[in-house]
């Protein structure tokens, strides 16, 4: 049998962190290596799963190159500043990262590829299994429905989200654009207000909802004349991304560098 992967994670005493942990902490051919947080967190210290009821050995700590000092694979579902500082850290050290945080810009994006050139990154707005398999029936129906048909993104997540639309509801608008030989930057319409006159039928419209503790809700609606065809995933527990996350590491594994997506640990493409 193999050596477990040795996995650190990022943000490890919020609500993901915590699931990526015990997912971790769950998994036979896995084990947690590092848990990384930030300056002034009270967790800082502490034994990373002492909240599970059980000690890992595993400290807690601010300093990103002692988190990952003896680890392969960084999963950081943080904040876009945090993640580019620890990626920074990653291509230093030979460390792969699952990344799940979402709101980069564009050239937060360049760079992140120009770590894929050093490093292995999986990188994915959203790592569970089945929303990334929604992407792929997005992609069909798109190309199928590709006139007479208007399309909105409609997603709802917790009160706590700071960014908007969310990373999975921008990756949906960026495969249907793409399907249907468009732009999503040129006909993305991410709000109405007012008399805005007709529907162009060339734009794809976006509604964001916030509210409660809802973990993840997503639906592409295709509006017809006399049908309406909608493309739903919701999620109920964080579960989900965790096993995902789970997944893309074990596919980095023997990956020393490269930029992917959950496309291509799930095999989406052949």
């Amino acid at each position: 049998m193999s050596a477990p992967l040795r996995i650190a994670i990022a943000g490890s005493s919020g609500r993901m962190g915590r699931m990526l942990i015990e997912a971790v902490e769950a998994a036979d051919d896995c084990v947690l290596a590092g848990a990384l947080d930030v300056a002034g967190s009270p967790a800082l210290g502490t034994d990373a799963t002492a909240w599970l009821g059980r000690e890992s050995g595993v400290k807690v700590t601010a300093d990103v190159r002692t988190a990952l000092a003896d680890a392969q694979v960084l999963i950081d579902f943080t904040r876009p500043e945090g993640t580019m500082a620890h990626l920074a850290v990653c291509r230093e050290l030979g460390v792969r990262a699952v990344i799940g945080t979402t709101g980069f810009s564009d050239a937060q994006k360049a760079e992140i590829a120009e770590h894929g050139r050093h490093t292995g990154i999986v990188m994915a707005p959203n790592m569970s299994v089945g929303v990334n398999v929604v992407l792929k029936l997005l992609d069909m129906a798109a190309r199928a429905l590709n006139e007479g048909y208007d399309i909105e993104i409609i997603e709802a997540h917790h009160r706590h989200k700071i960014d908007a639309p969310s990373g999975t509801a921008l990756k949906m608008g960026e495969v249907v654009a793409a399907a249907l030989g468009r732009d999503l930057k040129e006909c993305a319409v991410y709000g109405r207000e007012g008399v805005t006159g007709e529907r162009d039928p060339s734009t794809i419209g976006f509604a964001t909802v916030r509210g409660g503790d809802i973990v993840g809700d997503h639906t592409v609606l295709f509006a017809g004349t006399g049908e309406r065809i909608e493309i739903t995933h919701k999620s109920s527990s964080r579960v989900t991304y965790a096993q995902g996350s789970l997944r893309a590491a074990r596919f980095l594994a023997d990956k020393p560098q490269g930029l992917f997506g959950m496309e291509d640990v799930l095999r989406l493409n052949a």
